[in-house]
């Protein structure tokens, strides 16, 4: 018998594809794996662009050796899961695993968040912010899918 899905991937209308629960989910489950190739930062810089016409969109995720996951290759759903400001997911590092959690109860039909929190070593401009523009539409949008300069 097939595991009931609990979420899926349709169109989003903050950007292109979004993840959506399709049953409640509660605060603290652990909703997917982002998965994908596991490689080296040298690596990653040689094949990116994922898409030339669309260069600041990738499917990488830093991990916190240095490393990254590559999504595009191997990947899974949750590499199209959007960035939010006020994010209902967060994602966690569990040795070389990442997971999405849950932060609340997530209705059937919402779509998942978790703030990428993008880290790049340039001085934040309003140009580089604009490449990196956030569209959630939270409240407390910063406006930029960066993450705040400490």
């Amino acid at each position: 018998m097939a595991a009931k899905r609990r979420i899926e991937v349709r169109k989003s209308g903050v950007h292109g594809k979004g993840v959506y629960a399709v049953k409640r989910l509660k605060k603290g489950d652990r909703v997917i794996e982002y998965k994908g190739e596991v490689i080296s930062w040298r690596e990653a810089l040689r094949r990116h662009p994922h898409d030339p016409e669309h260069p600041t969109h990738t499917f990488y995720f830093s991990l916190e050796d240095g490393r990254c996951i590559d999504g595009k290759v191997d990947g899974n759903n949750a590499r199209w899961i959007n960035h939010a400001c006020s994010p209902n997911c967060e994602a966690r590092e569990e040795g070389e695993h990442v997971y999405i959690y849950a932060m609340r109860d997530i209705d059937a039909g919402e779509e998942l968040f978790y703030d990428y929190g993008l880290v790049i070593d340039a001085r934040y401009t309003a140009k580089l912010k604009r490449e990196y523009a956030c569209h959630c539409g939270s409240k407390a949008c910063r406006g930029t899918l960066l993450a705040p300069k400490r």
